[in-house]
């Protein structure tokens, strides 16, 4: 029994930081709607600008609790920063260009935290006071995950009495509920919008402080604490603060007793919580729907005719590609085999995207599910490379029709988390499965006997699929996708079947990524869990809305802008990731519609 009230009581501590991380996020999100994936990029800057006040001030109670303060502050000064520069540049754009921008940050800061405070990690040393503990029976248990128990109800004690006892309270739920009608009663949204996304911020950034005591400061803070707290406001329900407390519980829970109970599910049991709980209420626990009627209006332009030059263009590169081989070494052979592929992986996302107006934010699972298919057939059936290369469309393209046969009645945000859920769990199975996956030692000793005939094999397999993905798109099934897309209630009315046109197109991108999962896999020799991570994910992102969504040649031009502008700034500077950060920023900010969109209305005008 103490054992039990033991573990019960680590889970409440480390719910409590998560639910500071998650409600700021949920504020935030709530208020301006937008997805802001640097939320953890502000609790990484609150770990180090943490430290940094920790570490030099006295070590008795008061001035820790004065450090965590003033880290909140200056913290909440950069996401001042952040909204003012940025975000309220794109308040109203669609989620995905939301989630491109901030994406951009996290590259920014990743580099600028890099440069000021280097790459190790950075502990706090326990003062005396902090290493106190009490006892329960027979174990220990530290007095500061007590203090961190009591804290997490405290402020959630606090802002609902900020949110129900106050003007700017009632101001934040009136915007919540309906933004358009706050604005016609005369509140200053801009302001507004500040304030609020400087309370997120420093609500992550006190977090990010609190964490110091049993953790450190380290680069990698970002990108877990995103995902932990994405889960746990989709769960809660976007938007609702007790929502973001009951799932932060929920999760603190999960991650004590998973390790006891399911150790071999563990990284896999949180995102199969998420699923269950979207499957049963698609708005969360304590959710409302979301109006999302800016998001999807960027797609819903139709495709025009092809420009007259663009097939000669194609031609001309296609030739010069398969005639590569002959006049270039294998470093470069090897950047154009990457860039095929990448071809055929944003093309397989455009078609969610773009005519299917499905946001995806775990695309790599079917790129990751089509590299381990052909990897393991080679590993464990001795398949020959042909054979393996029809296993992983095979494969993805299966997962993915069971996938869509559950979640296609979903849309906007929470299908999108939906689908980075899966995508998590997929990385968790072949993290943690490493009998049969290798885990993170991977799968290696798979390379082609030939580069250069495999590198015409996956120009020629590449070139092939997206041209199939063109014509789908270009078809009656397009521009009846399409017209689901645009009004699911007039397409119905005309006899559309819109849930089984949705579920086709999942079933042709999860076989098109397959494809170009498998191909991958050989061009690199090997597998690793990484495939299925998110940033595989991002990158198919970025290809899309760099190259413009609303045209057929935009996820043709953003791979290969993304694949030169990735490799070249990786060999040219150590700071690649500032640079292509703020490339990005400055892409979402000057070209909206992306380079080929840009480019279609230079030739309009």
């Amino acid at each position: 029994m103490d054992f039990l009230l033991t573990q019960i009581l680590t889970g409440l501590a480390s719910a409590a930081t998560l639910f500071l991380i998650a409600a700021g996020l949920t504020l935030i999100f709530g208020v301006t709607r937008v997805v802001n994936f640097s939320h953890g990029s502000l609790c990484m800057l609150g770990a180090y600008i943490g430290w940094s006040i920790l570490s030099r001030t006295p070590r008795d109670p008061f001035s820790f609790i004065a450090g965590v303060l003033a880290t909140g502050g200056l913290t909440a000064m950069c996401g001042v920063l952040l909204e003012v520069t940025l975000l309220r540049r794109i308040y109203r754009a669609p989620e995905l260009l939301q989630l491109l921008a901030t994406f951009g940050v996290v590259l920014m800061v990743q580099d600028a935290v890099l440069w000021l405070w280097g790459p190790g990690d950075l502990a706090l040393a326990r003062p005396a006071w902090l290493r106190g503990f009490v006892r329960i029976g027979e174990y220990r248990f530290p007095l500061y995950d007590l203090i961190l128990i009591a804290l997490g109800p405290l402020v959630l004690g606090l802002l609902w009495l900020l949110l129900h006892r106050t003007r700017f309270g009632v101001l934040i739920r009136a915007a919540t509920e309906n933004r358009e009608m706050a604005g016609a009663l005369g509140i200053h949204q801009r302001a507004l919008f500040t304030t609020v996304f400087a309370l997120g911020a420093g609500l992550a950034g006190m977090a990010g402080a609190l964490l110091l005591p049993s953790g450190s400061a380290n680069l990698h803070i970002d990108l877990t604490v995103i995902v932990d707290a994405f889960v746990v406001v989709v769960i809660g329900g976007m938007g609702s603060l007790l929502g973001a407390f009951v799932a932060s519980v929920l999760i603190g829970m999960l991650h004590v007793f998973g390790v006891l109970l399911l150790p071999k599910i563990t990284l896999v049991l949180i995102f199969l919580v998420m699923a269950a709980v979207l499957a049963i209420r698609p708005h969360g626990l304590f959710g409302k729907p979301i109006d999302e009627a800016h998001g999807p209006s960027a797609t819903r332009i139709l495709i025009g005719p092809t420009p007259r030059c663009l097939p000669w263009l194609g031609g001309t590169a296609l030739l010069g590609a398969i005639l590569a081989p002959f006049w270039v070494g294998p470093h470069v052979l090897n950047i154009l085999t990457e860039a095929a592929i990448a071809i055929l992986f944003a093309s397989s996302l455009h078609i969610l995207m773009g005519p299917g107006g499905i946001a995806s934010f775990g695309h790599a699972a079917w790129f990751g599910i089509g590299a381990y298919a052909a990897a393991l057939s080679t590993k464990f059936l001795a398949a020959p490379l042909p054979v393996a290369l029809v296993c992983a469309p095979l494969v993805g393209g299966i997962i993915a029709a069971g996938f869509g046969g559950v979640v296609v009645r979903l849309s906007g945000v929470y299908l999108a988390m939906l689908t980075l859920a899966f995508a998590q769990i997929i990385w968790a199975i072949a993290f943690q499965w490493g009998a049969v996956t290798g885990g993170d030692n991977g799968i290696l000793g798979l390379w082609p006997a030939d580069p250069r005939g495999y590198y015409w094999l996956a120009l020629g397999l590449c070139s092939l699929a997206t041209l199939a993905l063109r014509r789908a798109i270009r078809a009656p099934f397009g521009h009846a996708l399409r017209a689901s897309r645009d009004s699911i209630l007039r397409a119905e009315a005309i006899g559309l079947p819109t849930a089984r046109l949705r579920l086709v197109a999942m079933t042709i991108a999860g076989a098109s990524a397959g494809l170009a999962g498998g191909l991958f896999t050989f061009a690199k020799g090997s597998v690793f869990p990484g495939y299925v991570g998110i940033d595989r994910s991002v990158d198919g992102l970025l290809m899309v809305l760099l190259g413009g969504i609303q045209s057929l040649s935009g996820p043709i031009i953003g791979a290969l802008a993304y694949t030169a502008l990735y490799d070249g700034l990786l060999q040219a500077t150590t700071a690649w990731r500032f640079i292509l950060g703020a490339v990005i920023i400055a892409l979402v900010m000057v070209f909206p519609q992306g380079i080929a969109g840009a480019a279609a209305r230079w030739r309009q005008s």
